[in-house]
């Protein structure tokens, strides 16, 4: 059995009055994303670690922001797409282990949802799907409420 790990990493600025999508998710927050797409920063931290893991490049080779396509594209339709190409490849999703970092809004409250969300998008368990949030402790861009970042890895198993 061959099994690889990915990592992955994104980061978004916030500006006021912009929808905020965080792991397929919308909250209710006076800021958002500042993004081509939706900028969900947890689901592209985790298309970045399926795509690596599997050697696939990264998101932004597979969704440039110059393809007119993918403006204000759904986040959970990329992830979809990333999961059906490492299907394709012979790849299995065995987990997902994701950590955001975010002073507000407080994510605690709905990372079940966010993991029932993301696992239906992959097409695996809910328990396979790990969510963390943390704050920057008011420290750096996150902790001034200038962007959100999200950490993702990834374990494939060649099927």
């Amino acid at each position: 059995m061959k099994i690889k790990v990915g990592f992955g990493y994104d980061v978004h600025q916030l500006a006021e009055g912009l929808p905020l999508w965080l792991g397929g998710v919308k909250f209710e927050h006076s800021k958002g994303m500042v993004a081509f797409s939706d900028g969900d920063v947890l689901i592209h931290a985790i298309c970045d670690a399926l795509l690596g893991a599997a050697n696939l490049r990264d998101i932004g080779y597979h969704f440039p922001n110059t393809d007119p396509t993918w403006e204000g594209a759904d986040s959970k339709l990329l992830l979809s797409h990333v999961c059906l190409m490492l299907r394709e490849k012979g790849w299995e999703i065995s987990n997902i282990d994701a950590s955001l970092a975010a002073e507000h809004p407080k994510i605690n409250p709905r990372i079940v949802e966010m993991q029932e969300v993301l696992a239906h998008a992959m097409g695996i368990s809910a328990e396979d799907v790990s969510i963390k949030a943390t704050t920057n402790e008011k420290l750096g861009y996150v902790g001034r409420e200038e962007g959100v970042n999200a950490y993702a890895v990834a374990l494939i198993i060649k099927v």
